[in-house]
C-alpha cells in the first residue's frame, strides 16, 4: 500500500523549501568548515571569507554596498535594530510613522516606543490593502526619525508604494525603512530603486535556511545597536556569526539574482491559472487586495459563505493559511483584511494561497478541483 501523498504546498509567504543550490553551498560549513569568523587562524579565515563571500552576494541582489548588509538571525531582529536602533540613536525625534497592516516585527517595536513617549502615527489603508501617499506625507513631522512600511503584505501579497513615500520623506530628512522580507527574492528590489536607508532581508522567504537574515542600512545612517556584546557586524549586531546559513543566504541570493524575473513571470501566470479557475466555479468570489499592485506569487481570497479555516480542513489536498487567528474556540478575522473594510464575518472566509519555485500546473490544478469541492460541500445550498 502507497504511503499517502503529501499535500500541495501553497504557503510559501510561510516559508520555503531549500533551494538544492542552498544545501549543496552550505554542506562544507556544516562539516568541515567549523571555525570562527573572528579567529586568526586558518579555520578562522576560512569561516570569515565564507561570511564576507555571502556578503557581497546579498549586497549584488539589492544594488547595495557589501559593508552596508549586516547579518542577523531573522527578520524580527532586522525589523527591531531598524526601529529601535534609529531611535536610539536620534533620542530627540520623538516621532514614527507606520502603518495599521504591519507585521508584528515592526507594530510590538512601534507600540514599545509608544510605552516610552514616542508618538507613532498608524497609517490606514484603502480598500485595495494600500496607504495613500499623500497622507503619509502629511503625516510627516519636523521631529519624525523613521518612515517604517513593508514592502509587500504577507497576507495580501500587496505592494505598498515605498519609493513615492520615501522621496517626500528623505527630501525632509527623514529616515526610511522597509520590511522587504516578503519580496525579496520574489521580485527584483533595488534599495535605490526604492529610495530606502534601512531594508529588511529574510532568507527562508526565498529558499535559504530559517534562522538567518539581513538588514541593509545605507552608508551614513545612524544606528545603535539594541543587543550588546562584542563586536561581531562592525559593532552593530554582536554574537558569533551563524556560517553556515549565512552561506546559504548568499546562495540564495546569488540564486535569485539569475533567476527572479524568469520566476516572477512563471509564477504570474500560475497565480493567473488559479485564480481563474476558482472563480470560473465559485460565485461571489473576491480577490482581497490589488489586483495588479501585489506579489506575482500571492492570491488571497474570500470563499462566501464559509470560514477560510473550515475550508481549509475540508481541502486536506492543499496547504495553505489564513489570516485569521482561534482563541479558546472563537475565530477572529484577520486584522490586515478589516483594515481593508472588509466586514469581519466576510473576512473570515479568506485564504492565502501563495506559490513558490516548486509549485507546477499541477500543482495548481489540483489544488483548485481540491478547494472546489471542498467550498461547495461546506456552503448552504443556494
Amino acid at each position: 500500500m502507497s504511503a499517502p501523498r503529501d499535500p500541495v504546498y501553497l504557503d510559501h509567504n510561510a516559508t520555503t523549501p531549500l533551494l538544492p543550490e542552498v544545501v549543496d553551498a552550505m554542506l562544507p560549513y556544516l562539516r568541515e568548515h567549523f571555525g570562527n569568523p573572528s579567529s586568526a587562524h586558518v579555520y578562522g579565515r576560512r569561516a570569515r571569507e565564507a561570511v564576507d563571500r555571502a556578503r557581497a552576494q546579498v549586497a549584488a541582489l539589492l544594488g547595495a554596498a557589501p559593508e552596508e548588509l549586516f547579518f542577523v538571525a531573522h527578520g524580527t531582529e532586522a525589523n527591531n535594530l531598524a526601529i529601535r536602533g534609529v531611535a536610539a540613536a536620534l533620542p530627540e525625534k520623538r516621532h514614527v510613522l507606520t502603518s495599521v497592516i504591519e507585521h508584528p516585527a515592526t507594530t510590538e517595536p512601534c507600540r514599545e516606543l509608544e510605552k516610552h513617549g514616542t508618538r507613532v502615527t498608524w497609517l490606514p489603508v484603502d480598500g485595495d490593502g494600500r496607504i495613500r501617499v499623500d497622507e503619509a506625507v502629511a503625516a510627516l513631522r519636523s521631529d519624525t526619525a523613521l518612515v517604517t512600511l513593508m514592502h509587500a503584505n504577507n497576507e495580501t501579497g500587496v505592494l505598498q508604494p515605498i519609493s513615492e513615500v520615501a522621496l517626500e520623506a528623505r527630501a525632509r530628512g527623514v529616515l526610511v525603512h522597509t520590511d522587504a522580507a516578503q519580496s525579496v527574492g520574489k521580485l527584483p528590489v533595488s534599495v535605490d530603486g526604492l529610495g530606502v536607508d534601512l531594508l529588511t532581508v529574510v532568507g527562508h522567504k526565498f529558499g535559504a535556511p530559517k534562522g538567518v537574515g539581513a538588514l541593509y542600512v545605507r552608508r551614513g545612517t545612524p544606528l545603535r545597536p539594541v543587543l550588546l556584546g562584542a563586536g561581531h557586524e562592525r559593532g552593530l549586531r554582536p554574537g558569533t556569526e551563524n556560517v553556515a546559513s549565512i552561506v546559504g543566504l548568499g546562495a540564495a541570493c546569488e540564486v535569485a539574482l539569475r533567476t527572479v524575473e524568469g520566476e516572477e513571470t512563471r509564477m504570474r501566470r500560475l497565480r493567473g491559472e488559479l485564480w481563474t479557475r476558482l472563480r470560473a466555479r465559485i460565485p461571489g468570489l473576491v480577490l482581497n487586495g490589488h489586483l495588479e499592485e501585489r506579489l506575482p506569487n500571492t492570491l488571497n481570497v474570500r470563499f462566501p459563505g464559509v470560514s477560510g479555516s473550515a475550508l481549509l480542513a475540508a481541502a486536506p489536498e492543499v496547504a495553505a493559511s489564513t489570516g485569521s487567528a482561534c482563541h479558546a474556540g472563537e475565530e477572529s478575522a484577520s486584522s490586515i483584511i478589516t483594515a481593508m473594510g472588509v466586514a469581519p464575518g466576510e473576512a473570515l472566509g479568506s485564504v492565502r494561497l501563495s506559490l513558490g519555485r516548486t509549485t507546477t500546473l499541477g500543482d495548481v490544478m489540483t489544488a483548485a478541483e481540491a478547494l472546489i469541492g471542498a467550498w461547495r460541500r461546506l456552503s448552504p445550498p443556494r
